[in-house]
């Protein structure tokens, strides 16, 4: 099973050498890689649930944030972005993630799916990097990753959550490019991995029935880096932990976004709105333009600390 659209590939060989996404994992036929829900897992996943960046009302306690979006321009059906990984020292208390996020709000009611790059060690009970998804739907229903039914796992090679890889070559990046884009006709939210040396990857959907307002479209895309101070007001590192740089390498990035408007393809021509709520602790920079090769959209990331407010 996989769904009827495809996401164009920028042509640039030096993004292509670089990229290096999830870990595979191989089930055997008609299996397919499910996160074991353990209580404790289950519970901890129910707390971070309620602290999780909300794209909709952005204003959060101890949350802070440095990324784009783009809304007033829709309606919306997905977006793709490439984003470098990376691993943080945090506290069992704190956590920081990249993440791309579509959805929309309406009075009280909000509906929203994220996926990314998450540091958690309370939530995944070590300090790795792990991949997840989030969604919020009809009647306060929603979860992370796999502990509550909705989402529908298809990829027996991809888990929507797992520890990302390291590189295996020189020189390669550790990053991912991921999207969320709803299926034409059918209406379904689905998660892909992008990959430039072969096939993309299909990891599976959000049926819309799970949605009272993102079943036809979305009316908020964007990506940004996020995280969730500690109780004692503690922000922890964003990004690769340091402020963007003149170096974009030395920088945590983004670049290859693209939009999916209102005739289901994917469009490069971006309207988009700056996300950042503490220039003390984090940063959020334009990036570069290159001829020969991708240019990164933006850089961002900063080293928390105790001065970030709330």
């Amino acid at each position: 099973m996989k769904p009827s659209f495809s996401i164009s590939k920028p042509k640039s060989q030096v993004l292509k050498d670089k990229i290096k996404g999830r870990k595979i994992i191989e089930c055997p036929n008609g299996t397919v890689p499910i996160l074991r829900n353990t209580k404790e897992y289950v519970a901890t996943a129910q707390y971070w649930e309620k602290k999780h960046f909300n794209p909709l009302t952005v204003q959060s306690h101890g949350t802070h944030f440095a990324g784009v979006k783009s809304q007033g321009d829709g309606p919306y059906h997905g977006l793709a972005a490439y984003m470098s990984v990376h691993d943080l020292n945090i506290s069992r208390d704190q956590t920081s993630y990249g993440t791309l996020f579509v959805g929309s709000g309406d009075n009280n009611k909000i509906n929203f799916i994220q996926t990314g790059w998450m540091v958690n060690p309370s939530l995944f009970g070590d300090g790795r990097t792990w991949s997840f998804g989030i969604w919020k739907g009809a009647n306060g229903t929603g979860c992370f990753n796999t502990i509550c039914p909705g989402f529908v796992q298809v990829s027996k090679t991809d888990p929507l959550s797992g520890p990302f890889p390291y590189p295996v070559h020189k020189g390669q990046e550790r990053a991912v490019y991921a999207s969320i884009v709803q299926e034409k006709d059918v209406g379904n939210w689905w998660v892909t991995d992008v990959r430039y040396n072969g096939p993309d990857v299909h990891i599976g959907y959000w049926p819309k029935e799970l949605f009272d307002l993102i079943g036809n479209s979305v009316d908020i895309v964007g990506v940004t880096g996020a995280v969730q101070a500690s109780p004692s007001g503690v922000s922890p590192p964003m990004g690769n932990g340091h402020l963007p740089t003149e170096d974009e390498n030395e920088s945590a990035h983004v670049k290859g976004v693209q939009i999916v408007h209102s005739d289901f393809k994917f469009s490069k021509k971006l309207k988009l709105e700056k996300l950042l709520d503490n220039n003390i602790c984090y940063g959020l920079k334009e990036g570069k333009k290159h001829v020969f090769k991708e240019s990164n959209l933006f850089t961002y990331g900063g080293p928390g600390g105790n001065s970030c407010g709330i």
